[in-house]
């Protein structure tokens, strides 16, 4: 397993969409010192920033604060990659499979438009997680992206499918445009919930400020909640999903769209 220790943070954000486990699988320690990096509109090498040490594989260790480092982990596909420490923008960014395991905070644009794989981040996350990038119609597509602290703006922005679990809370337009797929909001969200949501499902184990386009349709515990609890418990998010521990309120919307997604509110016994 490759070990990448970063020597000092750049002055500038760094440009390394080549730390991939499909990059770096079979090359040789000198190989990925030399593999490009960009850092402002100079094309520079991995080994100007990083101590290489290790032997290759495709699992990959990045060490230090690599919050100016963007683009880590960018389209792959397989392997491993974990970082100790923060990350910057884009980290999983069209991501197909594989994992990414982070102990720190990471920046904006966290797997947008993912497809596969898996990303866990200990800390807390920038805004448009899992989201789609600006002109582009969709989001997220498949995957799951879990949070230990709280994540910033539109979560799950035009996302179609795959899961978005934060463990903190989350601010103004989660969901917002979503078109499928799960989030699940384990400290509530500010504002503006479910914007304009075609479809969909967004839960709350906290109260959240309801748009008036969404409109309460019952309380229940849904079935497939449970699918979802027996997934995310053995990751850490505990899903409440038991009758005699309380049951969630559905609110069905956007009505503005018209859309056909759900926010479902828990509400304990």
């Amino acid at each position: 397993m490759p070990i990448l220790t970063l020597k000092e943070q750049p002055p500038v954000p760094l440009e390394a969409e080549s730390l991939s486990p499909d990059v770096v699988a079979a090359l040789t320690l000198d190989a990925i010192r030399s593999l490009p990096v960009h850092l402002g509109k100079s094309r520079r090498s991995v080994g100007d920033f990083f101590e290489v040490a290790g032997p290759h594989g495709d699992e990959l260790e990045i060490r230090g604060d690599a919050a100016k480092v963007k683009w880590i982990g960018r389209g792959m596909t397989r392997g491993r990659i974990t970082l100790l420490g923060n990350a910057g923008m884009h980290l999983g960014s069209c991501m197909k499979g594989g994992s990414i395991e982070v102990s720190g905070n990471v920046s904006d644009w966290l797997g947008a438009e993912m497809s596969g794989g898996r990303i866990r981040v200990g800390g807390n996350a920038g805004g448009q997680v899992g989201a789609a990038y600006r002109g582009s119609l969709t989001g997220m597509t498949g995957g799951t992206i879990l949070i230990g602290g709280s994540a910033g703006l539109e979560v799950g922005m035009r996302m179609r499918r795959g899961i978005i679990a934060v463990g903190g809370q989350a601010r103004d337009f989660a969901g917002l445009e979503m078109k499928g797929g799960t989030i699940l909001l384990r400290g509530g969200a500010e504002l503006r919930t479910g914007a304009w949501i075609s479809r969909g499902t967004i839960i709350s184990l906290k109260p959240i400020p309801l748009l008036p386009t969404f409109s309460y349709a019952c309380t229940y515990n849904p079935t497939f909640l449970r699918l979802y609890a027996r997934h995310l418990a053995p990751l850490g998010f505990v899903i409440p999903h038991d009758e005699k521990d309380g049951a969630y309120e559905r609110y069905a919307g956007d009505a503005a769209v018209p859309g056909r997604g759900e926010i479902l509110v828990w509400k304990p016994a």
